[in-house]
């Protein structure tokens, strides 16, 4: 299967995450892919704060759905090369019910703004320009880790992180294997 041939590769190169006691290696901890096994999943840290547009946004809102989380910043160009990755799978996923949501972190509003609206971004984003936000996710994410993506489970725990650039490949087989292929359903039936 190829997807299995993406993630062994993507194990191999970066560390599996785990050494043969079950506790993360120190290659993993800082780069690459980390799945954790459903048994061992911890809470995903809370998130909450204005978006771009300036709604009001909160982790809690998402619980049931399988939910992305993409570190990000304007200024960042390993950003700007996975940003059309992820707006692809948010778009192939939503009917599931998948749900994704940015921090943009120690950007400017007018630049993050222009970021999104350039690459047609159709999920929020938390301003994050002090950081504040993504230190909340310091336990799963190391804060200077940016671009970083985390996937949350529909219990509201961390199933899998990505540190650095997520690909098309690596983030739809993440997905599958957190939802199990049919993901949840949304009364509204799109991203929110």
């Amino acid at each position: 299967m190829a997807l299995a041939a993406v993630l062994w590769w993507q194990v191999e190169r970066w560390g599996s995450g785990s050494s043969s006691d079950g506790e993360q290696s120190a290659a993993s901890a800082t780069s690459g892919l980390t799945m954790y096994p459903p048994g061992e999943r911890a809470e995903a840290p809370d998130l909450e704060g204005r978006t771009l547009d300036g709604a009001e946004f909160s982790l809690d809102e998402l619980v049931g759905h399988v939910v992305v989380i993409n570190v990000w910043g304007s200024w960042c160009a390993p950003c700007r090369a996975e940003t059309p990755d992820l707006v692809r799978v948010a778009g192939e996923t939503s009917d599931r019910g998948v749900r994704f949501v940015g921090i943009d972190t120690r950007d400017n509003l007018a630049a993050a703004k222009a970021f999104a609206a350039k690459f047609r971004v159709p999920y929020p984003s938390v301003f994050d320009p002090d950081g504040q936000a993504l230190l909340a996710f310091q336990s799963v994410v190391p804060i200077a880790a940016v671009p970083s993506t985390v996937v949350v489970d529909a219990d509201g725990n961390v199933a899998a992180r990505v540190i650095g650039r997520v690909t098309y490949a690596t983030l739809s087989g993440l997905i599958d294997d957190v939802d199990g292929g049919s993901g949840g359903t949304d009364d509204e039936g799109g991203a929110r």
